[in-house]
């Protein structure tokens, strides 16, 4: 359901030789420029005000050549590369899942060139365990989106979400709501510290990500149409959002669309972090069998790999769950389903702007189902969202590669 790292088959192999799962490519190590390390902020009481920025910290530094050997050693389509960029951790404070002030981080980049007051991307990352793997953590590839739409000369305000990155307490994973507050506040202290860098951008938002932060955008974007933040929202382009929990992703996972291994990824980690927010279980031996009951919370406390997360969980998600949970799962019921529908409903809504939909037909990560269902209910209030199938071969990863300078091309067009 994410960006970040999403488990087909073909990733799983190759995370069990060491390589992170990556928020937008997860595949291979590295580069140097987009695994800078980063130091957390230190510890800050939270300011009252939403969105007040804490601390600016430069962590990496290109120039044009260097994004386009960055990017285009990844396979990336460099062709829209035109200026290098500086990249920038910010510290802000924002509030938790119950409405308490607490800090998050995330990532700002900026072009290196172009217009003296650039609009501003808002990219939301997918799924990702470890704080390091989120953009301004500096671990696997969540900086490859960013990095392309800022060569592009626009500058990117990529949050990490709660309790990922230099944030504190636990990442309550595919909580809409506080990805929502986190994502805004971010957009909110990344126009402060751009005016402080002497390179303010204007109010105009673009609203992409991809995987989990496909899902994120949508909802996101509905928060911007309000206008109640001084931001005006001027296109949605997520990639392979899990839009549609209850209709498309979870019973993908019952049925085998979503690969299994995935399926036991995505499931231990949301319910987990959702159990925090709702009562699923009072005891983890009523939904995971053993040995997987006594390890599978402490899998998710920010501090493990993604591969050795996998590489510690079984194959499949019968191995998992009781078996009651596994009927649960195949037919959602109580709390289960009460927090299913809290985070679905990304696409229930009316945008008054451009909307496309970037999904992949071998998708077995977030099955293209839930891009149809997000354009259906889209429809239905009279909004027409083209869905852009990158056809029957692009998974997970093949769509965020051929997706992502598509959407910097479509933002241009619209600029």
């Amino acid at each position: 359901m994410t960006t970040t790292s999403h488990l087909n088959e073909r990733r799983l192999r190759r995370a069990a030789a060491a390589v992170a799962l990556a928020a937008v490519l997860g595949a291979a190590a590295a580069p140097a420029a987009l695994a800078s390390p980063t130091a957390a902020p230190a510890a800050v009481r939270a300011p009252a005000a939403r969105g007040a920025l804490i601390s600016v910290t430069q962590v990496d530094r290109l120039d044009r050549a260097g994004v386009t050997a960055e990017l285009g050693g990844l396979g990336v389509d460099t062709a829209g590369v035109r200026y290098g960029v500086l990249a920038y951790r910010v510290a802000y404070a924002t509030v938790d899942p119950e409405g308490r002030p607490t800090t998050a981080t995330g990532l700002l980049v900026l072009p290196r060139g172009g217009p003296a007051r650039p609009d501003l991307v808002s990219d939301t990352h997918g799924t990702v365990a470890h704080r390091d793997s989120a953009p301004s953590g500096g671990k696997g590839y969540n900086r490859l989106t960013p990095y392309l739409h800022a060569s592009a000369g626009r500058a990117v305000a990529a949050p990490d979400y709660l309790g990922l990155g230099g944030g504190t307490g636990p990442h309550p994973y595919m909580d809409t709501r506080s990805a929502v507050t986190a994502t805004v506040d971010m957009l909110k202290a990344s126009r402060t510290a751009a005016d402080r860098l002497g390179r303010p951008v204007t109010r105009d938002v673009y609203a992409t990500g991809f995987s989990q932060g496909g899902q994120v955008a949508m909802a996101v974007g509905r928060a911007l149409s309000a206008g109640r933040d001084g931001l005006r929202l001027r296109a949605l382009a997520p990639m392979a959002g899990p839009y549609d929990l209850s209709g498309s992703e979870i019973p993908g996972i019952a049925d085998g669309r979503v690969a299994p291994r995935t399926a036991v990824f995505y499931l231990s980690y949301f319910l987990t972090a959702q159990n925090r927010l709702h009562p699923l279980y009072k005891d983890p031996a009523e939904v995971f069998r053993p040995p997987y009951a006594r390890m599978v919370e402490g899998l998710f406390d920010g501090t493990h790999p993604e591969e050795e997360i996998v590489a510690a969980l079984p194959a499949t998600p019968e191995e998992l769950l009781t078996p009651a949970w596994a009927e649960n799962v195949r037919a959602p019921r109580g709390a289960l389903r009460a927090a299913l529908r809290a985070n679905d409903g990304a696409c229930d809504w009316k945008p008054d702007v451009p909307v496309r939909l970037y999904a992949g037909g071998a998708d077995t990560d977030v099955p293209i189902a839930n891009s149809r269902a997000c354009a259906a209910d889209l429809g239905r209030r009279g909004v027409r969202a083209k869905v852009v199938d990158q056809g029957p071969d692009a998974d997970h990863f093949t769509t965020a590669l051929r997706s992502a300078p598509q959407v910097v091309r479509w933002f241009d067009a619209l600029s």
